[in-house]
């Protein structure tokens, strides 16, 4: 180290600082502070030289004195509603964002809400607090108000989906006409011909491009419309997904096509399936999408194919600190479109 602070044996109580990096790295204390900031203009040997000295040494940046000297907090704020349950991906979504943010001045705030609650409540408060840099949310509506209210501020954030405003803002998304297209191509392919869909809320973007793939590719294939599943959602309790399959499989026993888009639903809709006496992959095939390579393992009839989450979360945190640091550039925008590999 460049420098010793106390005499041997001594045992220092301070709190590191900016000027006790400085002293061990040999570099002034402005050049300590850009290289924690991952300032441009500071060589990649020199930052991580001194993330290394502040992680040995326990720094810890003052929070209120950044955001005094800059008008930062360095905080991401990630908005999201609890009504998930633990087997979608919202929890790789978290693990990817804040994995992305390692190396960087910047740390990860999940801000939750009530499905009862205004999704607009969460949102006012980061940017009337100004709590957090920029804000990372889902559940996007074509309409979306809460990205409304954004840009109209120029408050920095983005999207995990698209709005009709898609072409001015930051977001990643996952194709999902494409995914409801290829799942009605495959059952079409597996002699399937009358399909029902467990889609996401139909207030949400998503949902009307799942609606959009199926009815395109149906007509495409010369197949009856899909029939949406109305009274249930992909989000929708377990419980609640099994008994409206099953009875929706006792009123239309000539059903022979599932396409859901969680794991958590496709699970219950197994269950509806073999609980009303019908084979999987016999009688009534299954496609799906999943974040984590699970449903194969489950039953491995499942037609399942991958949604990229930790892909999702990486852009997204490089898309809020692009919105962050240069709001003059175009906003990053991503799309993971899926392949069939079946």
């Amino acid at each position: 180290m460049a420098a010793q602070l106390d005499p041997p044996g001594a045992t220092s109580t301070a709190k590191p600082t900016l000027k006790t990096i400085s002293l061990l790295s040999g570099l002034a204390v402005p050049t300590v502070s850009r290289a924690l900031s991952d300032a441009p203009d500071i060589g990649a040997q020199t930052k991580k030289l001194v993330r290394r000295i502040a992680d040995e040494i326990g720094y810890v940046p003052n929070r209120a004195g950044v955001r005094l000297r800059t008008g930062r907090t360095n905080v991401l704020s990630l908005i999201l509603s609890t009504e998930h349950d633990v087997m979608n991906h919202t929890a790789r979504l978290i693990s990817s964002i804040a994995g992305a943010l390692q190396g960087t001045p910047y740390h990860l705030n999940v801000t939750p809400y009530f499905p009862t609650d205004d999704p607009m409540k969460p949102i006012r408060y980061v940017v009337e607090t100004g709590s957090a840099d920029a804000v990372i949310f889902n559940q996007i509506q074509p309409d979306d108000p809460r990205v409304a209210y954004l840009m109209e501020r120029g408050f920095p954030f983005a999207t995990h989906g698209r709005s009709r405003w898609a072409d001015r803002h930051a977001y990643f998304d996952f194709d999902n006409t494409v995914f409801a297209e290829l799942a009605v191509r495959r059952l079409v392919a597996a002699g399937r011909r009358q399909i029902i869909v467990v889609a996401p809320p139909l207030d949400q973007n998503y949902a009307q491009n799942i609606l959009a793939g199926v009815t395109n590719a149906a007509d495409a294939c010369g197949i009856a419309t899909p029939v949406i599943m109305h009274h249930i959602t992909s989000d929708s309790a377990s419980a609640d997904v099994e008994a409206a399959v099953g009875r929706h499989l006792a009123a239309a026993p000539e059903t022979d096509g599932i396409i859901c888009a969680s794991t958590s639903a496709t699970m219950a809709c197994v269950g509806a399936l073999e609980g009303a006496g019908r084979g999987l992959g016999r009688d009534i095939d299954i496609f799906a999408k999943e974040a984590i390579p699970f449903l194969n393992l489950f039953r491995r009839e499942i037609m399942a194919i991958k949604e990229d989450v930790k892909q999702a979360g990486e852009f997204l945190a490089r898309a809020a600190i692009q919105a962050i640091r240069e709001p003059g550039l175009p906003p990053l925008q991503g799309l993971d479109v899926p392949q069939d590999n079946g």
